[in-house]
């Protein structure tokens, strides 16, 4: 079979109770890019949330996210179904690279951080998973996760408090939506209620439309090159080990949903969306991870089938031309951006409990106690410091708590035989 054509699953119409469609086959082609447009709807609220919050180009990087997960496909043969969005674990590095460095400054810290993992994903392929389980269990990447959530508090304040009527609106539609609907609509219940609080204000007169009406129809998104500074890199380290994290999550959660071992692609998926997030890095757009919105999106449909991904794919890249489009995701008003940071920044600290509770992490365990408890108070606190030319800041001392003090305590604990 070529890299661009696949076995037509049954009718092409409907599919059994209890098959799925796999990822070499596809339905019709109109049911194909029916299916490839919900991807591209599960997607959008969080991949421009991103370049919204962090001030980046909303349509560089949606330009950037649909080559990547183009790219993805390409590298792992189309064995591998994944959308590559905008990684919220970039945010707060961005953040702080941008008020030292700038943009550029920002995009160089991109950049290194896609070189180290698909560097890590060579590593995989050719010596296994093993070392990445070992240096990342459960009670860690739980740890790193939830700190790059909740470190995130003040900056939802912040906006929060700047527009608290729309951002009070924009929360609670959240809320509602997810609370009274299922399914997809449930899935996306942060981009609906995005833009609720955006309509909202767009109808109080809290939006200002003049970069929407002057913007044109059709152009090149804005490119900017990256620059190297070693104190913005430093900040992105810890990124790495979430997105080997999230990557590795994906594939078995994939190979548990369509019965397929794909063991063997954990390396090629972690190069692949390394390469991505270098790609982006160096053109302009935030960095990209494998998304859980677009696994909801399979686990509803029961389609599997890299086709709809192209579609996905392929439609980001054409929405990415149109800086209208981009303009109005510009001029989101920062009380929608506070409300949806309040349910945003939260959830991924939740997702980090949740990394816990499924690994049944014993917390009766004095190690695993002491790392997690010590990392989320100097992440959550911000707990920073100076070291000549370097700031570590409180995601940096976090991490390195977690990923260096947990096998330290455990090989203490062995050498006295315990």
């Amino acid at each position: 079979m070529s890299m661009l054509s696949w076995k037509l699953h049954g009718n092409g119409k409907n599919i059994a109770p209890g098959s799925v469609v796999s990822t070499d086959e596809r339905l019709t082609w109109p049911r194909t890019i029916g299916v490839g447009l919900q991807h591209i709807a599960a997607m959008f609220g969080a991949t421009f949330l991103v370049p919204i919050i962090t001030g980046f180009p909303p349509t560089t990087t949606l330009f950037f996210s649909g080559i990547g997960t183009l790219l993805f496909l390409i590298l792992t043969k189309n064995r591998v179904p994944s959308y590559l969005g905008s990684s919220f674990a970039f945010l707060a590095p961005i953040a702080a690279a941008k008020s030292g460095g700038g943009m550029s400054a920002a995009l160089g810290g991109v950049v290194v951080t896609g070189v180290i993992l698909a560097l890590v994903g060579l590593a995989v392929r050719a010596a296994g998973i093993g070392w990445v389980n070992w240096l990342l269990p459960p009670v860690v990447t739980g740890t790193i996760v939830m700190v790059i959530g909740l470190n995130l508090a003040g900056a939802a304040k912040n906006n929060f408090v700047a527009g608290p009527v729309v951002g009070v609106i924009t929360l609670a539609s959240i809320a509602i939506v997810s609370a009274a609907s299922r399914g997809f609509l449930n899935r996306i219940s942060i981009f609906v209620g995005l833009v609720i609080g955006y309509v909202y204000a767009l109808i109080v007169g809290d939006v200002k439309t003049d970069g929407i009406t002057s913007a044109g129809w059709f152009a090149i998104p804005d490119f900017t090159t990256p620059t190297f500074d070693a104190k913005a890199i430093v900040l992105f380290l810890p990124v790495v080990l979430v997105l080997i994290a999230e990557n590795v999550g994906h594939v078995k959660a994939v190979s548990a949903m369509t019965g397929k071992n794909l063991d063997d692609q954990i390396g090629t998926a972690l190069m692949a969306d390394g390469l991505a997030t270098t790609l982006a890095g160096a053109g302009g757009g935030s960095g990209t991870t494998t998304y859980a919105e677009n696994i909801g999106v399979m686990a509803a449909t029961r389609v599997y089938s890299t086709a709809a991904y192209w579609i996905a794919g392929i439609g980001a890249i054409v929405l990415a031309l149109s800086p209208k489009f981009g303009a109005v995701l510009s001029a989101t008003p920062v009380g929608a951006l506070g409300g949806v940071g309040v349910a945003l920044f939260g959830m991924i600290g939740v997702l980090g409990a949740r990394i816990w509770i499924d690994a049944r992490v014993d917390f009766a365990d004095s190690n695993n106690l002491i790392i997690a408890a010590s990392a989320l108070i100097i992440g959550i606190s911000d707990l920073s410091w100076t070291q000549g030319d370097y700031t570590f800041s409180g995601i940096i001392n976090a991490t390195l708590v977690a990923v260096i003090g947990y096998p330290i305590l455990n090989a203490i604990r062995k050498s006295r035989g315990n």
